[in-house]
């Protein structure tokens, strides 16, 4: 797995910020669920 061209860079950057995203995203819909439950 030493590939060093750029079209893997990208993919590993993708994945990472992707991976980053939806962990951002659940805290997110976590925060939003708990705003609609506390409303009711």
């Amino acid at each position: 797995m030493g590939d060093k061209s750029p079209k893997s860079n990208q993919k590993m950057a993708s994945q990472k910020q992707s991976k980053a995203n939806s962990a951002k995203n659940q805290k997110k819909q976590a925060v939003i669920a708990k705003a609609a439950t506390n409303r009711k």
